[in-house]
């Protein structure tokens, strides 16, 4: 159900972090682990504010994303991209989608 896509112009050093952020994002949304899909991309064409100083746009999609609940969870997922990625919370944008579940696909069905 939930899928956090992060590009951003930092590289990860240790793909190991991916699984920690994985368990956390499940953690500050309150979902099984096991329905969460990170992506992860690395793009060193990235501005914001017309520099290349670290950033990040994030995506968080899930069913159920509790839309009167996005101001804290923005905030904890900002600071969950500085911890890993040492981008500070001004340099982030992140999007958030609460699709209807006959709009989201998983294993030959929707949800």
């Amino acid at each position: 159900m939930p899928l956090i896509s992060i590009e951003t112009n930092q590289i990860l050093d240790d793909e190991s972090v991916l699984k920690e952020i994985s368990a956390e994002v499940a953690k500050i949304i309150e979902k099984p682990e096991a329905y969460v899909m990170l992506k992860f991309t690395h793009n060193p064409n990235m501005l914001f504010a017309g520099n290349a100083l670290p950033l990040a746009h994030i995506k968080l999609k899930s069913l159920g994303l509790p839309e009167d609940n996005t101001a804290e969870i923005s905030n904890d997922v900002c600071l969950l991209i500085e911890k890993y990625f040492n981008v500070p919370p001004e340099r982030n944008y992140i999007e958030f989608a609460n699709p209807e579940r006959h709009m989201w696909g998983w294993n030959c069905k929707t949800f």
